[in-house]
């Protein structure tokens, strides 16, 4: 018994100098997005994943609603780094508060619901400034706007607080199309202007209270934090030189939604 206990420790040492050795490797010489590239098919894994939960839920096992909402959003500054630059980030846009849309397809289960959400965000950009490679800085007219193309897969957990009113925590994971249209940067009388769109993968969290206002129909008030990975333009103008292929950037905002969710 004593011998074979011995050869389990040996067996389980050598398993775990061999993990320590691969992960010592792994963190020297793979490339440093990576990690971000495996990050973003396992959100998607997790999306599709929770998708085929919401259309192939039984229905005698959930009661399916829809939900629309609407509501006020505010972009964090967008800060635009170089990836081939020492320096930090040489461009921040600031934008002005938003409008932010969401309608959403999903299952009930009592204490937890799954759904698919497609969701609109547009903010305008209000103003920005700049750092260069020499570490000077300065600032600029910025115009434009930022328009985010959402698909979630959410998940829910509802608290119970008697009467039909429920309080609620949200997660999601999806995909986002980041917009940006008609931006501008005047600069010392020069204008460099450019619009493109990436596709990235996005996330939010939340929480929110739903209160009964008639059969079957409940009103929704909700706070959301929505986030993208970064973001890394492929195809853009050429006389637009911050959103080069070696920028790189992510959106962020927080929300204040009201809406309405319908029991089918």
């Amino acid at each position: 018994m004593k011998s074979k206990k011995n050869w389990i420790n040996l067996i389980e040492y050598f398993t775990l100098k061999k993990y320590y050795f691969f992960c010592s490797f792994f963190n020297k010489h793979t490339p440093s997005n990576f990690v971000e590239e495996i990050m973003k098919k396992t959100l998607s894994l997790l999306a599709v994943l929770a998708l085929a939960g919401v259309v192939n839920a039984p229905a005698q096992a959930s009661t399916r609603y829809v939900s629309a909402m609407a509501g006020i959003s505010w972009m964090n500054d967008i800060e635009i780094t170089d990836t081939e630059q020492p320096s930090d980030s040489f461009i921040t846009l600031v934008t002005d508060g938003g409008f932010t849309a969401a309608g959403a397809v999903g299952c009930d289960y009592g204490t937890t619901r799954a759904e698919l959400e497609l969701g609109y965000q547009h903010n305008s950009i209000k103003s920005g400034s700049w750092v260069d490679y020499e570490e000077s800085a300065g600032s600029g007219e910025f115009s434009g706007s930022v328009n985010i193309m959402s698909l979630m897969a959410n998940g829910f957990y509802d608290i119970d607080l008697g009467g039909g009113t429920e309080l609620y925590a949200m997660a999601g994971v999806g995909v986002a199309q980041v917009s940006f249209k008609d931006m501008l940067w005047v600069e010392e009388g020069d204008e460099y202007t450019d619009s493109f769109d990436e596709t990235t993968i996005a996330w939010q969290v939340g929480a929110g209270l739903a209160v009964p206002v008639g059969d079957n129909v409940k009103l929704d008030l909700r706070y959301r934090y929505f986030a993208t990975t970064n973001v890394t333009p492929d195809d853009v103008a050429a006389d637009f030189e911050v959103f080069s292929e070696t920028g790189k950037f992510s959106i962020s905002s927080h929300s204040v939604m009201l809406g309405m969710r319908v029991a089918l």
